[in-house]
């Protein structure tokens, strides 16, 4: 399957990691944070000490490999972003595909806002069930932690293996 392919897995492990990390960390930081990964790690934004993501993200990578898989979903992921622009815009376009003309196409607006609503109230779930099972892979595999390392104000490169 596509999404067991190397580059493609470890960057779903890493951005399982991410996500856990970022639950930890939120616990203890209410401040503004962000992620992003790749296949060899993942940053860490927002105003933290090094110290302190090297933590949680040990405290991350136990609780992940110990089978608390649910820390690989997180509300503020991209993925639910996708998910909330797509679907909406998806179905409010789908009643205009019948016809060409203006007139109809005005008449058939409220139909299209009312798919859009629709699509709107199935995005949540959909974003959940598009990172748990497409964007991010909880079982870590035989991956661990390389380092962690303070790139700039804001900014920490976590590099796995």
């Amino acid at each position: 399957m596509i999404l067991d392919l190397p580059l493609i897995l470890e960057t779903r492990r890493n951005h399982a990691l991410e996500h856990a990390t970022l639950h930890m960390l939120a616990r203890t930081h209410k401040i503004n944070m962000a992620g992003h990964s790749n296949p060899t790690g993942f940053f860490i934004l927002g105003e933290l000490r090094t110290e302190d993501i090297r933590e949680a993200l040990n405290e991350a990578y136990t609780r992940l490999r110990s089978g608390e898989s649910g820390l690989a979903i997180h509300p503020g992921c991209g993925t639910n972003l996708v998910a909330t622009a797509f679907l909406p815009g998806m179905l409010a376009w789908l009643p205009f595909q019948s016809t060409r003309s203006t007139r109809m196409r005005i008449l058939l607006l409220p139909i299209a806002l009312l798919f859009a609503v629709f699509g709107f109230f199935l995005s949540r779930p959909l974003g959940t069930w598009l990172q748990s099972n497409i964007t991010t892979e909880a079982d870590l595999g035989n991956m661990h932690i390389v380092d962690v390392a303070y790139v700039r104000k804001g900014l920490h490169r976590i590099t796995t293996k």
